[in-house]
């Protein structure tokens, strides 16, 4: 029988037991305890505390439930605190609740190694615990507490129960936060030998623990990245930098997310540390190039364009979007030029040879004329789909990038209420490639 299977037996032998309220109660402080009794002198010193926070943040919240939520917070962590005593860091009572940076308490030998504690009060059959990516990926265990009494401002006493815990590295997350019930706890008379052994083996072993840790982090940035939950990407590749914050690929990647967020001014951030690391990370200047044109300073992205072809000269997206930039800016020659050069090192882009047949051809009166077509055609029947779809793709190719999801989206939409199913998937992959076109194309994850 593994640890995990014996935990998972004595949590059921807990539950039932604690439905008839026979559970060990030990006041001895480190010592484990079922059940811990809270009251007196020290309840009010957390209620003190907990209207001190309600009083800081009464202009964000209401101040009851700032109270609350932190009295909640405050006995879950009391709990702990006493069960493991000198194993882990004290609760500050200058920081708000939810710790700093989701983390609630660390080992005393290890600040690396975080604990999350979660309270909640209800029903044993009905009641769940919540948490989320960013808790998950900063610390290695979760304790759920179970509150008896229902929190108010008045209650004398509260009766509270080490519910269980589960170790992280347990969690598969497939969206952003998982809850569970009392039965998906391990029991916690485990809490403190998984804690201890934990703390053992990466106290011997720090090094090989780093690099896993980093690795593991970085796996699961690009697993979300490539289902395109950015947000927890950012989380998990932010995590991976604190083992190892000089690696320039990682910012780079961390960049990367942002851009797709739309938050380019934070993506150049980002962007700019990968290159002042690694000089010669042309992707690192070719996406900060799309950032800086996001923002439309066209002159900063010609630059940053320029730069990256410097180090790669053989990427026909580089010139393109120099070309995109150019054309902005009036310089026609030269967008002409790069669409060129995109043509000769990238021969079986379409997008590009069509950009370039379209300057060689004079074009652009075409494209502005199907654009007023497809507008009028648009203004008599609101719903015309495939309107939406011409236009959007004329859009597409006089550099209106952004003009042109729009439409796609509009078209996209109509042909799913239309029941087109085949037309609505191919929108949307053309959607989605617009968005993602000029830098999915180079990462190499």
């Amino acid at each position: 029988m593994d640890w995990i299977t014996l935990l998972r037996s004595q949590q059921s032998d807990f539950i039932q037991r604690l439905t008839s309220s026979c559970l060990l109660h030990c006041q001895t402080e480190g010592q484990y305890s079922e059940l811990t009794i809270i009251a007196g002198e020290r309840l009010k010193a957390l209620r003190e505390f907990c209207w001190l926070m309600a009083e800081k943040y009464k202009r964000t919240s209401p101040v009851r439930d700032v109270f609350l939520n932190n009295l909640k917070g405050k006995l879950g962590e009391e709990v702990v605190k006493e069960r493991l005593a000198d194993l882990i860091t004290e609760v500050d009572y200058e920081q708000r609740f939810g710790g700093d940076g989701k983390t609630d308490f660390t080992l005393t030998s290890n600040p690396a190694i975080g604990i999350e504690v979660k309270s909640r009060h209800g029903r044993i059959d009905q009641v769940r615990w919540t948490i989320s990516a960013e808790e998950v990926a900063k610390n290695a265990v979760v304790v759920c507490i179970l509150i008896q009494e229902d929190v108010n401002e008045a209650q004398p006493k509260y009766h509270l129960f080490l519910a269980g815990f589960l170790p992280t590295q347990m969690i598969k997350l497939r969206t952003g936060k998982i809850s569970f019930g009392i039965n998906q706890l391990l029991y916690g008379g485990g809490l403190k030998y998984y804690l201890g052994n934990l703390q053992t083996t990466k106290q011997i072993n720090k090094q090989p623990y780093k690099a896993s840790s980093t690795l593991l982090y970085i796996k699961q940035g690009d697993e979300y990245f490539n289902q395109g939950n950015y947000q927890i990407a950012i989380t998990n590749y932010s995590q991976a930098l604190q083992f190892n914050p000089g690696d320039a690929n990682l910012y780079y990647k961390l960049g990367l997310a942002r851009y797709q967020l739309g938050d380019y001014k934070a993506a150049i951030t980002d962007f700019t540390q990968a290159i002042r690391i690694n000089i010669n990370h042309s992707k690192a200047y070719h996406i900060r190039g799309l950032a800086h044109y996001q923002l439309a300073e066209y002159e900063i992205a010609i630059a940053d364009y320029t730069e990256a072809m410097r180090i790669n000269p053989y990427l026909g997206t580089i010139y393109k979007n120099r070309a995109d930039a150019r054309s902005i800016l009036g310089d026609h020659q030269g967008a002409i030029e790069d669409y060129t050069q995109a043509m000769v090192q990238s021969p079986h882009d379409t997008v590009i040879v069509n950009l370039v047949s379209d300057h060689d051809s004079d074009a652009d009166t075409e494209l502005e004329t199907e654009i007023t077509e497809c507008t009028q055609a648009i203004e008599l029947n609101p719903h015309d789909a495939d309107a939406y779809y011409k236009r959007g793709h004329a859009r597409l190719e006089i550099g209106d990038q952004q003009g042109a999801i729009e439409d796609l989206q509009k078209a996209a939409n109509i042909y799913w209420q239309e029941g087109k199913l085949v037309a609505h998937r191919d929108t949307q992959q053309k959607i989605l490639d617009l968005e993602i076109e000029a830098s999915l194309d180079i990462l190499n994850f």
